[in-house]
């Protein structure tokens, strides 16, 4: 008989995934996480920033990225300008600087469409793992391994699982929509 309970972990994928993506969505303020994973062409491969350099804050809307390599600041810049993060870097000697523009009440509005497509991706993401598990449920049913309540009890305690991690999706898409909103 199927497990409700050992099938979250699926389900915290979504929200997981939705929490890294929304930590890449720039709200005025400088954040590491808006350029760490961007993929930079380096040495015949494509890594990810943060392998590259140290990412730091050393003013609130500005993030100053270290090469550990001196020979990829070029790699870099070009990779942060290919990004598509509406930031242009300064590259200062060794490093680059990127100054995080004040954002407008468009672009604040801009960045709300962008955080409720990714909400409802996830909840696409979390629709298909409860239909996944309740194909499992009927099938399991129809061989016989569950009875015909079981299977009403098994879709319940889902559908209430289901529910959890929607409202989850709510409450992460509302809280980065406040912050982005916040003057």
């Amino acid at each position: 008989m199927i497990n409700i309970d050992e099938q979250k972990e699926e389900f915290e994928k979504s929200i997981d995934f939705l929490k890294k993506e929304l930590a890449g969505i720039r709200t005025g303020r400088a954040n590491p996480k808006i350029v760490e994973n961007i993929l930079v062409d380096s040495y015949g491969t494509k890594t990810q920033l943060k392998q590259l350099a140290s990412i730091t804050v050393p003013e609130a809307r500005t993030l100053l990225i270290q090469p550990w390599d001196k020979n990829i600041t070029k790699d870099i810049e070009k990779a942060i300008n290919q990004a598509g993060i509406g930031i242009s870097p300064v590259a200062d000697g060794n490093n680059i600087r990127l100054t995080m523009p004040a954002m407008t009440e468009e672009s604040r509005k801009d960045f709300v469409k962008i955080i409720n497509e990714k909400a409802e991706n996830s909840r696409i993401s979390i629709r298909q793992v409860r239909d996944k598990i309740k194909e499992e449920i009927i099938k399991q049913e129809k061989n016989k391994e569950l009875t015909e309540d079981d299977r009403y009890q098994l879709i319940k305690d889902l559908d209430e699982l289901t529910k959890k991690y929607n409202e989850q999706v709510k409450e992460i898409a509302d809280a980065k929509e406040k912050e982005v909103m916040s003057i």
